[in-house]
């Protein structure tokens, strides 16, 4: 869209960031996707990262290489197997899944990609309430960031010098159900059935069905009828 808002958004290759990428398009923002090469044990979702930018049609993609195995510490990252077939329903506690600090991580390179395009809005597909635990996916987590990325920014701080608030994280997804997540992501167009959220996929992106990812996923289609 001519002249439309520029917005960065977070796209893995998985359905919620899918969901994101098009409602904001929806919203009539011009989105540049962002995915990350991290060293995950998942890589086909990069390919399938690449194919949702081209079929919602971010302005643009671009992906950026950053090593996470270096600290591992997560099974997504480290030679740690990925649980499986947990209660997810009534599961508590952070899983092995978590990788360290990665949201922090993704949003401060999505920070930074804002303030070289001029753009005043982040997209993130987090939600808390199917979040599986993590801590990063939290209402709070997403509030402190916001206001560090108006603190530690060029744009940010001029922005406040004027007395306005420059970048705004958008997680259209935080409080919604998977079911919910579903139910927009068809309402919006989104190929569902391209998107892969599998921790522990085959090379061709087929689901191993027992993950917690796999799991949520399952519920969620279920629930959504």
């Amino acid at each position: 869209m001519t002249g439309a808002a520029p917005a960065v958004v977070l796209l893995s290759g998985g359905m919620d960031s899918a969901v994101v990428l098009a409602h904001l398009k929806a919203e009539g923002f011009a989105c540049h996707a962002l995915s990350f090469d991290y060293g995950q044990r998942h890589r086909v979702e990069l390919e399938r990262a690449a194919e949702l930018a081209r079929a919602i049609g971010a302005a643009s993609h671009r992906t950026a290489r950053i090593d996470l195995r270096a600290f591992g510490a997560s099974a997504l990252t480290a030679d740690i197997e990925v649980p499986k077939g947990r209660d997810v329903e009534h599961a508590t506690g952070i899983p092995v899944t978590y990788v360290p600090a990665r949201n922090t991580i993704f949003l401060a390179h999505a920070l930074a990609m804002a303030e070289s395009l001029g753009a005043r809005d982040i997209g993130i597909g987090v939600n808390a309430i199917d979040y599986s635990g993590y801590p990063d996916c939290r209402p709070a987590f997403v509030a402190a960031f916001e206001k560090l990325a108006n603190l530690a920014t060029r744009a940010g701080v001029e922005a406040g010098e004027r007395g306005e608030r420059w970048i705004r994280v958008q997680t259209p997804l935080l409080h919604m159900s998977k079911a919910e997540i579903v139910r927009r992501g068809r309402a919006l167009g989104v190929p569902l059935d391209r998107t892969v959220s599998c921790y522990d996929p085959s090379p061709a992106g087929d689901p191993c069905g027992n993950c917690d990812a796999c799991q949520l996923r399952a519920l969620g289609f279920r629930e959504a009828g």
